[in-house]
C-alpha cells in the first residue's frame, strides 16, 4: 500500500492510500476504524493494516465519496510528526567519495558498525513544498536517502529479526547548508546547524508487502537487500543515479545498532544516508553549482515515487 496524509479543502487533514484512480480517505472508508493521523495508525500498525487491505480489496472503480481524485488533494508529508530521525551513513562509495574531496581516507571504523546522527524531527517537509535555505547558506545541497519507518515497538533487535520491525519506505531528502555544516564540524561534533532547517519525506509510505517484488536475498548478507533504483535530478537534469541494493550495511542491521539498549517506536525513522553520486558535494562544482532559489530537486525512487521541491 501506499499510505498518505493529505490535506482536502473540505475533508482537512486525513490519512488514507494511494490508487490509480485516486486518493482513499481511510477515515471516510473506514467509518472512523482507522485514526485521522499516520502516528497514531503506526501505533497499532499490523491491524489497521489489515483493515486498509480489507477495505481496499472491497472497492471498485471510482466507488463512494470517499475516493478523492488527486486533483483536489495535496500530499503531505507522510509521516509529518515522527517520533525521531536518526540519519545513518551506510553508503561505502557516497563516504569514500566525500571524504576524497577534502584529501582524506577512509576510515577503517566505518566497516566495524553502522553510525548515525539525530536530525530534526520537527523540521519535516512534504512534497512540492518551497525550501528555504537557512541564514548565511550559500553551498545549498540535496542529498537521495531512503528511510525506513518504524511499525513495531522494540529494543536490542537483532538483524534477523530486522525486518519484522519496518512498516514501509519513503524517500528522504536530507537537505545540507554544507558551508554551515563544514565550518561547525571543525569542532569535531556531528552535523547541527548545517541540517536543522529541513528534511523532505514522501511522497508516500509504501508498505513492506508491496516492495517484495523487489527483495534480495543474497548470501553472507545480514539482512534483505531492496533492487530499487535511486536517482535525483535537479531542474530535470540527471545528476545523481544509484541502488539501494548497493548499501552496505543492510536495513536490518540499521534497526538492530538503532535498537541496542534503547526502545524503538512506531513512527520512528532511519535513513539510510546517502548514496554514491546522491549530493552535489560528492559530484563538485565542476559537475554542478549548488542550489539556488528557483531550482527543482527531484528524488526518484523505483517503488516510492518521486519526491519534489523547489527551492524558495
Amino acid at each position: 500500500m501506499k499510505l498518505v496524509t493529505f490535506e482536502h479543502k473540505e475533508r482537512g487533514i486525513g490519512v488514507g492510500w494511494l490508487r490509480h484512480d485516486g486518493v482513499v480517505d481511510g477515515g471516510k472508508a473506514s467509518q472512523g476504524e482507522l485514526p485521522n493521523n499516520m502516528l497514531q495508525l503506526l501505533q497499532h500498525f499490523p491491524q489497521h493494516l489489515q483493515t486498509i487491505q480489507a477495505i481496499d480489496r472491497a472497492l471498485t472503480e471510482g466507488e463512494g465519496d470517499f475516493l478523492l481524485p488527486l486533483t483536489e488533494v495535496r500530499l503531505l508529508p507522510p509521516l509529518p510528526n515522527p517520533r525521531s530521525i536518526r540519519d545513518f551513513y551506510a553508503f561505502e562509495e557516497h563516504v569514500k567519495a566525500a571524504r576524497a574531496r577534502r584529501g582524506l581516507a577512509m576510515q577503517q571504523e566505518w566497516y566495524e558498525q553502522p553510525v548515525f546522527y539525530f536530525s530534526n524531527h520537527q523540521a519535516v517537509i512534504g512534497p512540492e513544498n518551497l525550501i528555504s535555505p537557512p541564514t548565511g547558506c550559500e553551498k545549498l545541497d540535496y542529498e537521495l536517502e531512503v528511510a525506513v519507518v518504524i511499525g513495531k515497538e522494540g529494543q536490542n533487535i537483532p538483524w534477523q529479526e530486522g525486518e519484522q520491525y519496518m512498516a514501509g519506505l519513503m524517500i528522504m531528502n536530507d537537505w545540507s547548508a554544507r558551508d554551515l555544516q563544514q565550518q561547525e564540524m571543525q569542532v569535531g561534533l556531528g552535523p547541527a546547524k548545517g541540517k536543522d532547517f529541513a528534511t523532505s519525506l514522501g511522497p508516500y509510505l509504501v508498505t513492506m508487502d508491496e516492495l517484495l517484488p523487489y527483495q534480495l536475498a543474497r548470501s553472507q548478507r545480514k539482512g534483505m537487500d531492496y533492487a530499487l533504483t535511486m536517482e535525483a535530478r535537479v531542474n530535470g537534469h540527471q545528476l545523481s543515479k544509484g541502488n539501494l541494493s548497493q548499501i552496505y550495511f543492510t536495513l536490518a542491521q540499521l534497526i538492530e545498532q538503532a535498537s541496542k539498549n534503547v526502545i524503538l517506536y512506531p513512527g520512528d525513522v532511519l535513513g539510510t544516508g546517502t548514496v554514491g553520486t546522491g549530493c552535489l558535494l560528492e559530484l563538485g562544482e565542476e559537475v554542478h553549482r549548488w542550489l539556488q532559489p528557483g531550482d527543482l530537486v527531484e528524488l526518484e525512487v523505483l517503488g516510492l515515487g518521486c519526491l519534489r521541491n523547489q527551492i524558495g
